[in-house]
């Protein structure tokens, strides 16, 4: 299995279907009973997703996506975009989390202000962000700054990589995750 995705990619290898290992992601990634989730928290509930006959994501493929900041428009139309297709992801059986380094309270505000049915992980520490290597410098206006790169990793029952988005495209991007979700 592979400990950090981040080391496959500075090795030259690709990162599509390496196998994660559940409890890195459990470590990396873990759920907190009241929905959300956050980069911190206990790995025995999330690593129960990739486990047959366990908790409720058992046996289900993870579209795992990182967005810069809450409430911003481009993450907002995302956001709603997977919300609006909450359905046919969940035919596709495949959930959904997207990721960025806003704390919990903001990601409760902004679930609550645009009605979000998609689970937000908090990352303040940027470990996960830094593991799947979206923790990228930026320039702006000339400006260069630290930030979060747009990306989305689809991940099978299995716990591989699918299929990886870097640099993503708000408009149909959505869209194109569901039809891998069908297809994979």
């Amino acid at each position: 299995t592979v400990e950090l995705f981040g080391a496959l990619n500075k090795s030259g290898k690709s990162l599509e279907n390496c196998p994660i290992s559940p409890e890195k992601l459990g470590e990396l990634v873990g759920l907190i009973s009241d929905g959300t989730i956050s980069g911190r928290i206990a790995k025995d509930v999330f690593a129960d997703m990739f486990e047959t006959g366990k908790g409720d994501y058992a046996g289900k493929k993870l579209v795992l996506y990182f967005y810069p900041k809450d409430d911003t428009p481009g993450c907002t139309t995302e956001a709603l975009d997977f919300t609006a297709h909450i359905k046919n992801f969940e035919k596709a059986n495949t959930a959904i989390l997207g990721v960025s380094a806003d704390p919990v309270t903001k990601h409760e505000k902004f679930k609550n202000k645009h009605n979000l049915k998609i689970l937000l992980g908090s990352d303040e520490d940027h470990e996960v962000l830094n593991a799947y290597e979206v923790w990228v410098e930026k320039n702006m206006y000339g400006k260069k700054y630290m930030g979060i790169e747009r990306a989305t990793f689809l991940i099978d029952e299995k716990g591989k990589i699918q299929k990886i988005w870097r640099k993503v495209k708000v408009k149909n991007h959505v869209a194109d995750v569901l039809e891998s979700a069908k297809a994979g």
